[in-house]
């Protein structure tokens, strides 16, 4: 049985600048763990946005958890709320901010599972 607590997370900040903890993923269990998705918990704080960025190849869907934000992908915004799913295609430009007073806390699921070769920053 696999289990993962937020709580006990490790969080770093990732190549977009979001703070991140990755509950699941295939490479961290030994085999263990047989799915081609990822998960991970992250956090902007009160006036922070992710830095503009794409994964290449991945599908990406956010579920927000906490806060208030504008989600940006390619030439669309919208204002994303708890309990909202965000689908996020392969090679779509896309960030996130957070307008609201506290923590925008999110799930971010990956498909194939997330890997640094596949992201990319844009200028």
């Amino acid at each position: 049985m696999i289990i993962r607590d937020i709580k006990k997370c490790n969080y770093f900040k990732a190549l977009d600048k979001t703070t991140i903890c990755e509950l699941l993923h295939p490479k961290n269990e030994n085999g263990g763990l047989e799915i081609d998705y990822s998960i991970a918990h992250a956090i902007l704080n009160v006036g922070e946005s992710s830095l503009i960025h794409k994964l290449k190849n991945s599908v990406e869907v956010y579920y927000i958890l906490e806060g208030k934000g504008i989600m940006h992908i390619n030439d669309e915004e919208e204002e994303v709320r708890p309990g909202q799913v965000i689908y996020i295609p392969p090679d779509s430009k896309q960030y996130i901010e957070n307008v609201g007073n506290k923590e925008l806390k999110f799930l971010c699921i990956v498909y194939p599972m997330w890997n640094e070769e596949d992201e990319e920053l844009i200028k």
